[in-house]
């Protein structure tokens, strides 16, 4: 009797299957009477190892195992012959010597048989190589046990139950003959589906549709079923010129001495030597794998072994109906899920451990008979795998992935400046500035607003078309004056001369050092604008020009521009930067100008605006432009009407409403057309204001930021926009390469887009206006181009 070798090699798994080694034994010449004098043992480390580690022993004369093995044999058969009566796949149980069949008899053989196995190869003349393998494998890996033997009993030894396997979780056995060579395969079946030759043979008592069922719902297979076939209707399908990648057989088989029978029909049974040449030209066309889901299946592996097959299936006893419907779905299961061959027979038999109350020994049946010559048969290689030089490799993947952000972000960059996104981008950014909580009034403002009622009271004719006549804002003038604003701000344009009967208006206008008055730049000579208010100084004129976004949405403010010489308004600072200065002028904080032309207020610095800035792209920043920063929705600050405050009926509040603060004068009256349009919202449709209530926010923004230090708002400078969109593209990127699975990665995709958008709310808490749609973009577009590009290195080859 020989025993052959044991071979470890890596091979070609799935990620998710890690490495497996493969370890060769060579018991030599000899047999269980006589012992085995020369054992040499052989360990391959890697892919291709041509100089394995090997170490040498020997096995002791053990003539009771063959005696024990027998024993038990009988008493397996007799029970499946006996009284309990369970189905199995074979055609006949004969019966043996057996007289009497007692179950505890039969338990305790089998503790036995395993106790004299272990007792063997745990001898202190193979100490040697034991000591060796335990030195060189790790518990953790998944290793590959082929035992080479010609020797048809040793088959039918349950290695399995050698100790070695208990210390080595992961470790299989497989069956080998010692003669072999390789094949040079040429795969016919079409690359991302796995054909099937599914032979149903006769099936007499037992119920062989279950595995019919089990392969037509494996995903990826193309199985072609052949239901009791005849010699030649099996013979033909054998040469289809598609080839197959599994055969596989349901049905009624045995094995006399050493030569297995399958019954196809009802009246044919065969030997596969009667197949010899179709089979051969099958293996050659690809076959991988054969699957014997039948009793006695060791003398059906021989005949398929001699055609140097890669893999085999068998059951080595008679196996019950039940549990080869039970190990065939667990196995096909596990092995879809790209698990590697002998992982996926280890757990299938494994979990036929729960059928042994009824079924006896249901974990032993189940053997592999491997091809040492031939690479680990998987899933994915069946399907079409990749060799491994074509299979995704993780470091390149992750070398792409910094090149293909870095590719995206300057993508995304393009498209920015191009202003292709910029609508969306200032959306994104309205949305977040809509979310913040709702800040109190600015006590600092008083804002007395000219209504359409408050037009019309007054004299039509002495009005000359503006909202306010000179008699009213007199009088207007004088009841402020005396509570000692520290700022009136007229937010009114009128450009005609005072009535010469108003000579006190016209002192009062001169004369009040608090006034501010406004007008209007225009653009160019085709419109220069409105005059400020007659009489007034330069040194309190302003302009309210407000700078509109395509959309027709205020969104900035400007601060001061160079005068217009074609302009009726000869200003060259804003209202609400005129009116700021006059109040913050008050406490003993003045504006100044840094060599590079910034302006700042004490410690305050207000950023400029350049044509990038924010979700900008090609702005028109000329002028001192800075992002207006909305108080709030609704009210900004105290608001009381022209009547109100002239009728008397405020005139006990007055000195609360008024003394110290900034009077805003302005209209709201909708025939003046003052109103536009702001980034908060009202139904589907942008929110309009009044321009004094804009400009009331505008003034609250600037002595806020220099008084309460609210933030400002900033736009992330063109770099740091850069390397966020490269950031969030590697994050994208990133997901791919590690998520292990679609629901994971969407999962994963939906916590970092929402940590985008948290992080992008709480930097605009701060003032920080980050580009959030370029990087949801970059971000997405990282995910979609790698898995594009894992998909294409996955490719099959065609």
């Amino acid at each position: 009797m020989m025993l052959g070798l044991l071979k470890i090699s890596y091979s070609s798994f799935p990620q998710q299957v890690g490495m497996s080694k493969l370890v060769v034994i060579n018991l030599g010449p000899g047999d269980l009477c006589n012992g085995f004098p020369t054992v040499t043992a052989q360990i391959f480390q890697s892919v291709g190892d041509r100089y394995p580690m090997k170490c040498m022993g020997s096995l002791a004369p053990v003539p009771e195992l063959e005696q024990l093995y027998r024993h038990w044999h009988l008493l397996y058969r007799e029970y499946y012959r006996g009284w309990n009566l369970p189905a199995t796949r074979s055609i006949t149980i004969e019966s043996g010597s057996v007289t009497h069949f007692s179950e505890v008899e039969f338990n305790d053989l089998a503790e036995q048989l395993k106790n004299q196995l272990n007792a063997w190869l745990n001898s202190e003349s193979f100490y040697s190589i034991d000591r060796r393998l335990s030195r060189e494998l790790n518990p953790a890996e998944e290793i590959r046990v082929i035992i080479e033997t010609n020797d048809y009993f040793l088959k039918r030894l349950p290695w399995h139950l050698w100790n070695f396997f208990e210390d080595y979780p992961k470790a299989e056995v497989a069956l080998s003959v010692q003669e072999y060579g390789h094949v040079n395969r040429q795969s016919q079946t079409p690359a991302g589906i796995v054909r099937i030759l599914a032979i149903l043979g006769k099936s007499d008592g037992i119920d062989i549709q279950a595995d019919r069922k089990l392969l037509e719902n494996l995903p990826g297979a193309e199985p072609l079923f052949l239901e009791e076939p005849t010699l030649q209707e099996l013979h033909d399908r054998l040469w289809d010129a598609k080839g197959w990648d599994i055969l596989f057989f349901a049905g009624h088989s045995q094995t006399d001495v050493d030569t297995g029978r399958i019954y196809i029909n009802q009246t044919e049974g065969l030997t596969l030597s009667e197949l010899h040449h179709a089979l051969k030209n099958a293996i050659s066309r690809g076959l991988q794998l054969a699957i014997f889901n039948s009793c006695d299946g060791l003398g059906v592996a021989q005949s398929l072994a001699d055609l140097n097959i890669p893999h085999v299936i068998v059951m080595r006893e008679l196996v019950p109906d039940v549990v080869a419907q039970e190990f065939f779905r667990q196995f096909l299961t596990v092995f879809s899920s790209e698990q590697s061959l002998y992982t996926s027979v280890q757990e299938a038999r494994e979990k036929l451990e729960k059928l042994e109350r009824d079924y006896p020994y249901a974990t032993w049946l189940p053997v592999i008979c491997q091809n040492p010559t031939e690479p680990l048969t998987t899933w994915q290689s069946l399907r079409g795998a990749l060799p491994r030089d074509r299979r995704f490799n993780r470091k390149q993947g992750v070398k792409t992935l910094f090149l293909a952000s870095a590719l995206l972000a300057a993508s995304i960059g393009q498209i920015r400046q191009l202003g292709l996104i910029e609508r969306w981008e200032l959306q994104a950014f309205d949305q977040m500035m809509r979310l913040r909580p709702a800040e109190p009034l600015d006590s600092r403002i008083l804002i007395v607003t000219v209504t359409e009622k408050d037009v019309q009271s007054q004299d039509p004719q002495e009005r000359r078309g503006s909202s306010i006549s000179d008699p009213t804002l007199a009088q207007l003038l004088a009841k402020l004056q005396p509570y000692q604003p520290r700022v009136i701000g007229l937010d009114i344009y009128r450009d005609f001369p005072i009535d010469p009967d108003q000579a006190n208006l016209k002192n009062q206008i001169q004369q009040n050092q608090q006034l501010i008055a406004v007008c209007e730049v225009g653009e160019g000579n085709e419109h220069p604008g409105t005059r400020p208010l007659p009489s007034i100084p330069a040194e309190r004129q302003s302009f309210s020009d407000m700078p509109v976004d395509p959309d027709g949405v205020i969104r900035r403010q400007i601060l001061g521009m160079t005068q217009n010489p074609n302009s009726y308004c000869a200003t060259d600072t804003s209202f609400s930067f005129r009116v700021a200065q006059l109040y913050l002028a008050g406490q003993g904080m003045y504006a100044q100008r840094s060599e590079a032309g910034t302006l700042q207020i004490e410690s305050t610095v207000l950023p400029r605006l350049n044509p990038q800035s924010g979700g900008y792209h090609q702005l028109d920043a000329r002028g001192y432009q800075i992002f207006l920063n909305y108080r709030a929705p609704g009210k900004v600050a105290q608001e009381i009407t022209l009547s109100e405050l002239l009728d008397g009926s405020l005139d006990s509040n007055l000195p609360q409403l008024v003394q110290d603060r900034i009077v805003l004068i302005g209209t709201t009256a909708k025939s003046f057309n003052d109103y536009s349009s702001t980034l908060y919202k009202t139904g589907s449709k942008n929110q309009e204001m009044p321009g004094v209530l804009i400009q009331a926010h505008m003034v609250s923004q600037l002595i806020s930021a220099v008084l309460d230090q609210r933030p400002l708002l900033w736009g992330f400078p063109l770099e740091g926009t850069t390397l966020w969109v490269w950031g969030w593209s590697m994050v994208g990127g990133g997901l791919v390469l590690c998520m292990r699975s679609p629901l994971e990665l969407g999962v994963a995709s939906g916590v970092a887009l929402s940590s985008l958008y948290g992080l992008c709310f709480i930097l605009l808490l701060q003032g920080g206006w980050a580009p959030i749609l370029p990087a949801a973009l970059a971000l997405i577009s990282a995910e979609v181009s790698m898995i594009a590009y894992i998909a294409y290195q996955k490719r099959p080859l065609l």
